[in-house]
């Protein structure tokens, strides 16, 4: 990385990251964890796609080492992907709404990705609707504790974001050559 890249705005984003990896060692209600506010946060402000997927999966890839991995990991990369797209497409639209919007929408999203994933590789539901239907019901408890923990961690990150760029003018969004 050269020295453009390497300025606070990037070094505030990727400490963001890096501690919502670091919330997830932390003892904590299921799914009420960062992990959806990491990909909409990088998503939404490193200027460059390739970090925007690379840091927040990294971080990723790095807690889940620390915290083990489980069949069901592609499904959770899956959708950590996508939200990294919902984030681009919050870029320069940082308002309450759409930020509660792509909020909720990350955690649904990740709910019926990986409940799917786990409908479709656990011996646990029959392998059709109803099993399928059975799946997501069973799921329903971390879907709330999901969008509560989104909801919390977005706040944080994009609030603190927010804040520290009227305290800290240099943090403002670098223009782009």
């Amino acid at each position: 990385m050269n020295n453009k890249t390497l300025n606070p705005r990037f070094l505030f984003i990727l400490t963001v990251i890096i501690a919502g990896a670091a919330f997830r060692l932390i003892p904590h209600w299921p799914n009420f964890t960062p992990i959806a506010a990491m990909a909409l946060f990088g998503g939404t402000y490193f200027n460059k796609k390739y970090l925007a997927f690379l840091i927040p999966m990294a971080a990723l890839f790095i807690s889940d080492m620390l915290l083990g991995f489980h069949f069901y990991m592609i499904a959770v990369y899956l959708s950590f992907a996508i939200i990294v797209v919902f984030g681009m497409m919050l870029k320069n639209r940082v308002k309450i709404g759409s930020l509660l919007l792509a909020s909720v929408s990350s955690s649904v999203l990740f709910f019926l990705i990986t409940n799917f994933a786990v409908w479709i590789g656990s011996p646990f539901y029959p392998q059709n609707f109803a099993g399928l239907l059975e799946s997501y019901t069973a799921g329903l408890p971390f879907l709330n504790n999901g969008v509560l923990g989104d909801l919390f961690y977005n706040t944080l990150f994009f609030g603190a974001f927010y804040l520290a760029q009227q305290r800290f003018p240099v943090l403002a969004k670098i223009p782009t050559k």
